[in-house]
């Protein structure tokens, strides 16, 4: 809704970029001011990967769909997240297959985004609405990709460091694909509205500052099965959100969309907090003989 209210009267990847350059400055100061050790190449290069992958192509993607689409059907179509993960943990080398509950979880969801985006592409819709949903679609690939490496990629010890930095990354990236794009002739700062101020504002504070610092937090100290849970709740709330406070439509469709995703990835994120139940039940016999 944040991203809604601010591209409605400013450049959307300058804004974007604006928003995620901002809170990366004052979460680098307050790391450095909290004595934050200073970043090593190798921990720099790393965030700017992880900032390109997560927060510009990630985060871009939905900026750019809500250009056509309601905020809460992008929100649905970012829920689909965790199926991505199950794949790439499968596709890696030395990966783990999904087990079959997982793989219903997989298919759940895959019939549920179908049934949201699916009936738009054959229906007559505008080709930008449903290329920008697909383009959401690919961001949230390359979202879960890159928290996948963050796993296994050196990073600052400090958290707020680390998301600091990939907010500055991120912030540069977007700008400067925004000025390639020539959004800095559109942009009339006379004519921001108080409503898009009021959305920058708050996705500074809120989903950079504060979201992104503790999922950044949360990947290093708990399991993908677990991190995955937060789609759950975010669809839910977007379209709530959308419809009380855009006066965004909310269609059966969209609903039963939103159950059979949120299905999905409850059976995914089940499914594998049950093969982990096994694995440590299995150590723990190991360890007892």
């Amino acid at each position: 809704l944040g991203i809604a209210w601010a591209i409605a009267s400013i450049p959307p990847f300058l804004m974007a970029g604006s928003r995620m350059f901002v809170a990366g400055v004052i979460l680098t100061a307050w790391a450095a001011s909290r004595g934050a050790v200073r970043p090593s190449a190798r921990e720099m290069r790393s965030c700017a990967i992880l900032g390109l992958l997560m927060l510009c192509v990630g985060n871009g993607a939905v900026t750019f769909a809500e250009l056509t689409s309601a905020s809460g059907r992008v929100a649905l179509i970012v829920a689909m997240t965790p199926v991505w993960f199950v794949l790439i943990e499968w596709l890696r080398p030395g990966g783990t297959r999904p087990t079959g509950l997982v793989v219903t979880g997989l298919l759940t969801g895959a019939t549920g985004v179908a049934l949201l985006v699916g009936p738009d592409a054959f229906g007559g819709s505008s080709a930008a609405v449903v290329t920008g949903e697909l383009v959401v679609l690919a961001g949230t690939l390359s979202w879960a990709a890159g928290s996948m490496l963050a796993r296994h990629t050196p990073l600052p010890q400090s958290s707020a460091l680390a998301s600091g930095l990939q907010m500055l990354w991120a912030g540069l990236f977007l700008a400067t694909f925004g000025l390639l794009r020539g959004e800095w002739t559109a942009l009339d700062v006379a004519h921001i509205t108080t409503r898009s101020w009021v959305g920058v504002v708050w996705l500074v504070l809120f989903p950079s500052l504060i979201g992104y610092s503790a999922y950044t937090w949360i990947l290093k100290v708990s399991t993908p099965a677990k991190v995955g849970t937060y789609a759950y709740v975010n669809p839910v709330v977007a379209v709530a959100l959308g419809w009380a406070f855009a006066n965004e439509p909310v269609t059966g469709r969209m609903l039963a969309a939103a159950a059979v995703i949120v299905a999905g990835v409850a059976l995914i994120t089940w499914g594998k907090s049950v093969r982990a139940a096994a694995a440590t039940d299995e150590v723990l016999e190991a360890e007892h003989a």
